[in-house]
């Protein structure tokens, strides 16, 4: 078994990963944000992956999610961890809780969300976390003293902005719980490359919809900071315990969901998400 796990550069510093070691991955679809750093993490094979870059230079629309996606499943990943820095839209979910959402509202507009350009793919997509994985991370809570909330929705905006104060109440309107930049489409993502895929997040703020509470870059890093040892003390927790196999759906995703006849279908595109779809064209 090998775990991907995406995040930020200060969870990767966190981390206890046994000799480590980086590797360059050519895609399809591009270079991924970074070289992937492979080891080991209690006697699991790891292989990290810093979703902004090595230096945090690439924004929430212009990460090369497709080309991360794809290096990891060239790696032998089946399942992927993730950790993304949200806003609260909840009174209770204050700074410096953890949350384990298991719903997406996607606000994106400007993203690339499938592998699939040429011909039609119908993913199941109504539990976009895969429910296995976030039930795993949600029961490994207790290896933290943080506050960790589980299930709840991440609804995912264009950025880099923040939200405007009408935005930010119209997503509290509706239910949501969370909110962040990078959840999409790396979760439609993980599903068409058939990757388990869940993630922790850590609350760094209010969003602006709390009059008294102005959200600002510094607040953000400090939060986000302080989170990361609780995130780690959790997801070293989840690794230790994950069951070797997996027990879902996820890793069929595209049985009868190609939509377009293998004959109708260009040679080269074959060829470029052959990786993905070979046992089924």
């Amino acid at each position: 078994m090998t775990l991907g796990f995406i995040g930020g550069s200060g969870i990767y510093e966190s981390l206890d990963i046994e000799s480590p070691h980086k590797k360059r991955v050519e895609t399809p679809f591009g270079d991924p944000s970074a070289p992937i750093t492979l080891g080991t993490l209690l006697g699991t094979e790891i292989a990290f992956l810093p979703r902004h870059g090595q230096h945090h230079e690439y924004s929430p629309t212009e990460v090369p999610y497709r080309a991360n996606i794809h290096a990891l499943k060239q790696l032998g990943v089946d399942r992927i961890l993730s950790s993304n820095a949200v806003g609260s839209l909840r009174e209770e979910l204050s700074p410096r809780t953890l949350v384990v959402p298991d719903q997406i509202f996607d606000r994106t507009r400007h993203r690339q969300p499938t592998f699939f350009e040429d011909y039609v793919v119908h993913t199941s997509f109504a539990q976009p976390y895969c429910p296995h994985m976030t039930a795993h991370l949600g029961a490994c809570g207790e290896a933290t003293d943080a506050t960790v909330a589980e299930g709840g929705t991440y609804v995912c905006i264009e950025g880099p902005q923040f939200s405007t104060r009408a935005e930010s109440e119209f997503y509290r309107a509706n239910d949501w719980d969370v909110i962040g930049m990078t959840a999409i489409p790396e979760a439609k993502l993980a599903r068409e490359a058939e990757l388990c895929y869940a993630t922790v997040t850590g609350v760094t703020d209010y969003d602006v919809w709390k009059e008294d509470a102005q959200v600002t870059l510094q607040e953000v890093l400090d939060n986000a900071a302080a989170n990361e040892q609780a995130i780690k003390r959790l997801v070293e927790r989840a690794i230790e315990t994950l069951p070797e196999e997996r027990d879902c759906d996820c890793q069929r995703a595209l049985a009868g969901a190609i939509n377009t006849p293998s004959e109708a279908i260009p040679e080269e595109t074959k060829r470029q998400t052959e990786l993905l779809v070979g046992e089924y064209l």
